[in-house]
């Protein structure tokens, strides 16, 4: 059996146009297994009831604790500036003991560090108040 290397130049002269596709399907298709497996596992979480988001209007009591937090991070007890956080502790102790328990309410600044707003909520914690809520402005209102 014998083969003959002999070629046409009418073949070698024509140029090649045409785009190979095949190596693109084959990604794609590949592309496209790998997101059907893993959309599944991305979508899928453990089941939680989260709470709904309710806006009940503030009833100002006299005995109620209000919390000032300023952008800096500064503590207000109404309008008295509280130094450290053991201060603030020592007195919400004083309070948690009356009964009926005062509320917390906290008003924090829009600019002021999460951090801040945290350690008031656990001084309140550390000192056993049982009622804490964060005063909001309306939702459309401006100053």
């Amino acid at each position: 059996m014998g083969m003959s290397l002999q070629t046409s130049d009418e073949y070698e002269d024509r140029v090649v146009s045409d785009i190979n596709t095949t190596p693109l399907v084959d990604v794609m298709l590949v592309l496209l297994i790998i997101f059907l497996i893993t959309i599944p596992v991305v979508t899928s979480s453990i089941p939680v009831e989260l709470p709904k988001e309710r806006n009940v209007p503030t009833q100002t009591k006299p005995e109620n604790v209000i919390l000032a937090v300023d952008r800096d991070g500064e503590v207000f007890w109404n309008t008295m500036h509280i130094a450290n956080q053991n201060e603030l502790v020592e007195r919400l102790k004083k309070v948690s003991v009356l009964d009926p328990q005062p509320e917390v309410h906290i008003r924090g600044d829009l600019n002021v560090r999460f951090e801040s707003i945290g350690r008031v909520v656990v001084a309140a914690q550390r000192a056993g108040i049982l009622r804490v809520g964060f005063i909001t402005e309306p939702a459309g209102r401006a100053n």
